[in-house]
């Protein structure tokens, strides 16, 4: 990695822990607080594609670890690993590096918004929700499919920010003079 791309990936994990500023909302019976750093997650992989946007949010975890609180909340510590969104944090470099690849594989579809939402929603979705619904049936000894029933509720929030997320991709893209292609004229 050159100075760029370390500062990239800075970046968006300043960008992903600043979202945690938003309020979270808990659902009760879930356990698991909905938050705005979920759109840091597919933003960081729609933008600077599958390494460094996993990179980006491995260093979000890595924040986490040591005992920052940069969760939404003003979470952080080894604890936050254990508890029910221990799977859906896990899920956040999977998610992303998922998005960003569907980003490079797919460059010349990227600058429509329906291929970008479709690539954030597979991303930030069908990744990343497996891992979290999996451990929260395992921590929480709650049945699989009932798990899975919980977390459906996050889904329309999570397809708002994926078309977010895909907007803004593109919108950065165009601002900076940079295709969707992650060639030599990459981000």
């Amino acid at each position: 990695m050159n100075t760029r791309d370390t500062v990239l990936v800075a970046l968006f994990a300043a960008f992903t822990v600043a979202l945690a500023f938003f309020p979270p909302i808990t659902i009760p019976l879930v356990g698991v607080p909905i938050t705005a750093q979920s759109l840091g997650v597919m933003l960081a992989g729609a933008v600077l594609g599958a390494n460094r946007g996993a990179l980006s949010m491995g260093l979000v975890l890595a924040l986490v670890a040591v005992g920052l609180p940069v969760l939404a909340g003003g979470r952080g510590g080894l604890g936050v690993f254990m508890g029910p969104t221990a799977g859906y944090l896990v899920g956040w470099p999977l998610a992303a590096y998922a998005t960003g690849l569907l980003f490079e594989r797919f460059s010349g579809k990227a600058n429509y918004l329906v291929f970008s939402s479709l690539f954030c929603i597979v991303g930030g979705i069908f990744v990343m929700h497996p891992v979290g619904v999996l451990w929260l049936s395992i921590s929480g000894g709650i049945p699989l499919d009932k798990a899975v029933l919980g977390t459906l509720v996050f889904v329309p929030g999570d397809v708002l920010k994926a078309v977010a997320a895909a907007y803004i991709a593109i919108q950065v893209r165009k601002a900076l003079g940079a295709t969707m292609g992650y060639g030599a004229n990459r981000i």
